[in-house]
């Protein structure tokens, strides 16, 4: 198995969150208990926290982890019979995405403004490994809530999406995506986080989502010079957007009851981000680019994944993200054999190939090659 690993940056403040009254149907469907028709978070609500809203045992610790499976019948409803097996703070299967499935998953996707077809963003969520202090269920609507705003309103155009997304709890290393040769559809991403800090959760998890969104999570998926400095850029990028956009949906609809102040917290984190891109001697947002590039190119192409020096890119990137045709192009990035290894300037122009073959907009890849001068 090889590993894709990425640099971490250190979390400047823990994103403290109560973890009482959790509401996993919701965060997961995107529709509030009371608005929503099928009753996927009112089961998932009781899947949860039992029919008298007690949590989840930790059943017996010197046994084999077990998941909870929801099982769904020829008739199509995926809650007609259901298996209980031990929930352990160690491992906790996403058995709510499983819920979500058949009518119910298909209308959630569609309430996001996806077409049925877009399996990224209803593909079901696995966690597993060690989560510490940090509950397995409440980790799953900040993941789910960060998946859901990162994804809204974009069209998935990518031909190689996974059928199911793996996030594994490791106590330390580098958050990555681990490349594994079982040929499964899981794209599979590694946290590491401390007690509830559900700002850097978040910010890992979206920038390893980036990366699955620009197809990198399958065993041929191995970075490489010269130019995996781009696709980092590209995907640090797309996280810091997410950050802004889970700010929002935090304030308005808190995904953990009376906590619509942690959006502060939310909004700082993501700045503190942002401010370490920031160096002296770096041109501005908006300035022109060529020189800096052409002054830089080897320190990029050697950098061997995130690293400061991408800063002027990766605010670039993050402005052109505010047209989200920008962000549909990222589902075209490495459907090239080469994959980062190609010079950037090649890089560029297979990835406005791609876009062509998918029907992407092809804008973000245009826009770069303006910008370094490389056209």
């Amino acid at each position: 198995m090889q590993l894709l690993a990425h640099a971490k940056m250190t979390a400047t403040k823990p994103g403290l969150a109560s973890a009482d009254h959790l509401d996993l149907g919701s965060a997961l469907t995107g529709v509030p208990l009371s608005q929503d028709p099928t009753n996927v978070g009112k089961v998932i609500r009781a899947l949860t926290h039992g029919q008298n809203g007690q949590g989840i045992g930790h059943g017996d610790p010197s046994g084999p982890d077990r998941a909870m499976v929801l099982k769904e019948t020829p008739g199509g409803n995926p809650f007609s019979a259901v298996t209980r097996g031990r929930l352990t703070r160690r491992r906790f299967i996403g058995f709510a995405a499983l819920a979500l499935s058949g009518p119910a998953l298909l209308g959630a996707v569609r309430a996001a403004g996806q077409p049925a077809s877009a399996p990224l963003l209803s593909a079901p969520l696995e966690l597993t490994g060690d989560w510490g202090e940090s509950p397995p269920a409440a980790a799953a609507i900040v993941i789910a809530r960060m998946r859901e705003v990162s994804l809204a309103k974009i069209r998935l155009l990518s031909d190689r999406q996974p059928d199911r997304i793996r996030i594994d709890a490791h106590l330390s290393g580098p958050p990555a995506i681990w490349l594994h040769y079982d040929h499964s559809r899981t794209a599979w991403i590694i946290v590491d986080i401390g007690g509830r800090d559900w700002c850097k959760l978040a910010y890992q998890f979206g920038h390893e989502l980036g990366h699955v969104l620009a197809n990198s999570w399958g065993p041929e998926a191995r970075p490489g010079p010269p130019t995996q400095w781009l696709e980092e850029s590209l995907v640090e990028a797309f996280s810091i957007r997410g950050l802004g956009l889970l700010a929002e949906s935090w304030a308005a609809n808190p995904p953990f009851a009376g906590d619509a102040p942690f959006a502060r917290a939310i909004v700082d984190y993501r700045a503190n981000v942002i401010a370490g891109y920031v160096r002296p001697g770096d041109p501005k947002p908006g300035a022109e680019m060529e020189a800096w590039f052409r002054e830089t190119r080897s320190a990029l192409e050697n950098a061997g994944g995130l690293a400061p020096v991408e800063g002027p890119v990766i605010q670039a990137i993050l402005a052109a993200f505010e047209d989200r045709a920008c962000v549909e192009d990222l589902g075209a990035l490495n459907r090239w054999p080469a994959r980062s290894r190609a010079p950037v300037e090649e890089y560029l122009r297979l990835w406005k190939v791609s876009c062509a073959e998918i029907g992407a907009p092809g804008r973000l890849p245009v826009q770069l090659q303006n910008l370094l001068r490389l056209g």
